[in-house]
């Protein structure tokens, strides 16, 4: 995996509006209806994170995700953590997914 460069970070950010890029990671917020609709939401990505061998950063308070992205093997945010904010992207936005 190749770590990218702040110019294609931002590029690769222009599809994904709700995330950024702070402390080499790719870092978004979610915010739920109430805990039960946040959790449901963290299982259906659990299962794409395991799909895919890569997994995030989150804490979880009651309706809201905070989630964060970066290949360990690199310290570095790669395409591969852009693959999975879009997988999470769509998790969220299953009808009772994110607010």
């Amino acid at each position: 995996m190749k770590a990218l460069t702040e110019q294609e970070i931002q590029e690769n950010l222009k599809h994904l509006p709700h995330w950024g890029h702070k402390e080499n990671c790719l870092m978004s917020s979610f915010q739920f209806a109430d805990f039960k609709e946040a959790f449901s939401a963290m299982t259906r990505i659990a299962f794409e994170c395991e799909k895919m061998g890569h997994y995030p950063k989150w804490t979880n308070t009651f309706n809201t995700l905070l989630v964060s992205i970066q290949t360990p093997s690199v310290k570095a945010v790669t395409l591969n953590d852009f693959a999975l904010a879009e997988r999470i992207e769509h998790c969220v936005s299953i009808p009772g997914g994110a607010a």
